[in-house]
């Protein structure tokens, strides 16, 4: 049994998260999101929002400090209030200091064909798609 993990990480996303190295990155994604034909793994969190699933990995990891990209999430096209909301929420799971990038749809749609792996969730609503860069833990 481990402690402290919340448990909507579930077991193939938690091996997946230990898996990835410095500079892999890891696509959370609304259900829409064309993650077949992104990233060669694709996993399914049943039942969960990307956002309660952002929250969730921060915990667990470092984002990589050599790049200011570490963090970015998919640009909008016209709702940019939603946009806002969302990136007010990541922004208040993410270190200090840390920023998200915005990124134009198809240069997301690029950057997510690159990333180690995609995690669809149930999310529906726009403005919801991210990129997490994985770094080292600093001793």
């Amino acid at each position: 049994m481990l402690k402290g993990i919340n448990p909507i990480i579930f077991p193939e996303l938690l091996m997946v998260l230990d898996e990835m190295g410095h500079g892999d990155e890891l696509v959370l994604c609304d259900t829409y999101f064309p993650a077949y034909s992104c990233c060669d793994t694709v996993l399914h969190a049943e039942g969960c929002e990307a956002n309660e699933l952002f929250h969730a990995i921060m915990p667990l990891w470092e984002l990589d400090q050599l790049d200011r990209e570490n963090v970015m999430m998919m640009g909008t096209m016209g709702s940019d209030q939603q946009a806002g909301k969302w990136a007010q929420s990541y922004q208040k799971a993410l270190p200090v200091g840390a920023q998200i990038t915005f990124v134009e749809r198809f240069t997301f749609y690029e950057k997510a064909r690159h990333a180690y792996c995609a995690v669809v969730t149930d999310t529906v609503r726009d403005c919801g798609n991210v990129i997490l860069k994985k770094g080292v833990i600093q001793q």
